[in-house]
């Protein structure tokens, strides 16, 4: 009772993947049949046998080309080529209208193949959004549906389960697998207060998760959003060519009409060749390879991109990434990892380093700073066991006091330390280290100068190699930050970067990206903040990290690097540019063979299965260029 619902359901799901090229097959079979049965001598079996090929592999195209006609009163490709196949038929050449159905309709299979493709490459992740979730409530579970979990939710994930929502964990940790976001290899150990992502495989512990995201705002649903934006919005070239289809369709169909009117009158040509060279006609301008030109090749180059982590919300970007000139960077958090860490410690004279350390992360275990988080990871990774603190204060711009096991502690900057004087030797040492980038932090204790430490936002391992990349591709390479200027020029120096805009809040990064925009032409932006929105929006393409970056980032972007790496940047920059060559390569082989084909039928030089074969093969030859762009 059960096995027929689900051959049913093997069966659709066979249907709807390969429908086209089945039947393509099917029309090829007849074909042959009716062929040999002609070449038997049982001609009116032929000709039946033809009938069925002409429905089986017409009928899709006849019925699309009609509705067009009919609701749009328009004329379209599929429609022409129809025709041109029932007109064979009617003065006798049933194998070449036929053969000329079954190109046809393998180029659609084809074409078909390519959306399929280009769906399974970037739509694969819906298969990671969770269906259901335990949610906790008084301490009890309830299954419910993830779609309807709401901020604020606490849910359970046990070992190898998939995590159904975007949250904070609030009991429990464990090692979780978030290749299907951020393309991590490894898994992640994650503990209290660490973010997690809905679609996120869940590893040896058991979780508690608070809610921070309804189900439609996870970092999931937007990736899927901007995966139906990019299979919805064509680039300006497919806009272009689809208007232009319109316009020849109907010119053909006008030059085709006088062909078969004026020649016996003109020309002294029969009736019967007239016909034949209008309906040649029809074939050989129809402008198939044309318009085949340019959609296989876009969905193919965004398949390719998400394949690498690299989500293009439209054809249109995939094309005006290619054409950029300058690529600017955001630092913190794009150049940068974005989180501080401790990179020097220099005690003074009388302090050990291992006493320096534990007094600084026992005082700062209290803060919720970046820098004192800093600081703390590193001594508990130096395994430091750390002492009580007591009376913490923070001081609004300046650091951190406290005593440490009753001592008093002062941690900040040196204006922090109540005036206490610093050796010559001492002050080179600080500006040395914020020479460099650095955050330096002196301590005090017991009213004594016990040394000082430096914190620093981290260079990002692939920012190096994307930059050396980028300038062998001569493209101009720019950091724009609102950091200080000697911090945003010590990254740029780490990271091969000369021209640098620092100290720009939002608006004047804006400002930045229009000036370079009317200087350089084409830029594209990449940031991760809040701050760098409008800054993403002006740029010609608007790159975001799609790990790290903000939602309003996420939202403004039109390219997302979903595993962070900006070593992609040059590689999405590439994959545009050769998807452009492809495009350019594909219309002039078509408009070329176009030419070729209709000169050679006014000078009589080919007959009707030449001619089907010539264009439909050309149709084929621009499909399978589009789809190179798989590899």
């Amino acid at each position: 009772m059960l096995e027929k619902p689900e051959k049913a359901a093997s069966w659709k799901t066979i249907w709807d993947k390969n429908g086209g090229i089945l039947i393509a097959a099917a029309c090829l079979v007849l074909i042959g049949l009716a062929w040999s049965l002609e070449h038997m001598g049982y001609g009116a079996g032929a000709v039946v046998i033809f009938v069925l090929a002409y429905a089986v592999g017409g009928y899709r195209k006849a019925w699309e080309g009609l509705e067009t006609l009919i609701k749009e009163k328009d004329l379209d490709v599929d429609l022409l080529m129809v025709v041109a196949a029932v007109g064979a038929a009617s003065i006798g050449y049933w194998l070449d209208g036929a053969v000329l159905i079954f190109i046809f309709c393998l180029s659609g299979a084809l074409e078909d193949y390519s959306m399929e493709k280009t769906n399974q490459d970037i739509a694969a992740i819906l298969k990671y959004r969770p269906e259901e979730a335990v949610r906790l409530i008084n301490g009890q579970e309830e299954k419910i549906q993830a779609s309807v979990l709401q901020k604020g939710d606490i849910v359970r994930v046990r070992p190898g389960e998939r995590i159904p929502c975007d949250g904070i964990i609030t009991e429990g940790s464990s090692g979780v697998d978030q290749a299907t976001i951020t393309g991590e290899a490894n898994p992640v150990d994650k503990t209290l207060d660490d973010a997690v992502f809905a679609g996120t495989m869940n590893g040896q512990g058991a979780l508690c998760i608070r809610v921070t995201q309804a189900a439609e705002d996870t970092l999931l649903s937007r990736i899927i959003h901007m995966v139906q934006e990019a299979k919805n919005e064509l680039p300006p070239s497919q806009l272009f060519v689809e208007r232009f289809e319109g316009i020849y369709a109907k010119s053909v169909v006008g030059i085709a009409i006088l062909l078969m009117v004026l020649p016996p009158f003109l020309l002294h040509w029969t009736w019967e060749a007239t016909i034949y060279r209008a309906m040649i006609f029809l074939v050989v301008a129809s402008p198939c390879a044309l318009v085949s030109s340019i959609m296989p090749a876009i969905l193919s180059g965004i398949s390719n991109a998400a394949r690498k982590g690299v989500l293009f919300k439209g054809g249109i970007h995939l094309e005006q990434i290619g054409n950029v000139s300058t690529v600017v960077f955001d630092k913190t958090g794009t150049l940068t990892e974005g989180k501080p860490k401790l990179t020097d410690i220099r005690p003074a004279e009388g302090f050990a380093v291992e006493e320096l350390l534990l007094l600084a992360a026992s005082l700062e275990k209290l803060s919720q700073h970046p820098i004192a988080k800093a600081v703390v990871d590193y001594a508990e990774n130096k395994g430091i066991t750390l002492e009580p603190a007591s009376a913490m204060q923070a001081v609004t711009g300046m650091g951190v006091s406290g005593q440490v096991n009753g001592i008093p502690c002062r941690l900040g900057k040196r204006e922090l330390l109540l005036g206490l004087a610093l050796t010559d030797e001492q002050l080179k040492q600080a500006t040395a280290l914020e020479s460099e980038g650095k955050t330096v932090v002196f301590v005090e204790l017991g009213g004594r100068y016990a040394g000082m430490f430096a914190v620093q936002d981290i260079l990002r391992s692939q920012a190096l190699d994307a930059v050396r990349q980028l300038k062998q591709m001569n493209k101009r390479v720019v950091m724009l930050t609102g950091d200080a200027q000697h911090t945003a020029e010590a990254i740029g120096r780490l990271a091969g970067i000369e021209e640098i805009y620092a100290g720009r809040l939002p608006d004047g990064k804006l400002e930045v990206i229009r000036k370079l925009n009317q200087a350089y032409g084409k830029v594209a932006m990449v940031g991760d903040g809040v701050n760098d929105a409008p800054a993403l929006a002006a740029a010609s393409v608007g790159i975001a990290m799609g790990a790290a970056g903000s939602d309003v980032a996420l939202e403004t972007a039109n390219v997302v690097l979903m595993n962070d790496d900006i070593t992609l940047v040059p590689y999405a920059i590439m994959l545009g540019r050769r998807t452009s060559r492809v495009i350019k390569q594909n219309i002039s082989f078509a408009l070329a063979v176009i030419l070729i084909l209709v000169l050679s039928n006014f000078a009589g030089g080919i007959n009707l299965p030449s001619g089907v074969v010539s264009h439909e093969g050309s149709t084929l030859a621009v499909i399978l260029s589009g789809l190179r762009l798989l590899r």
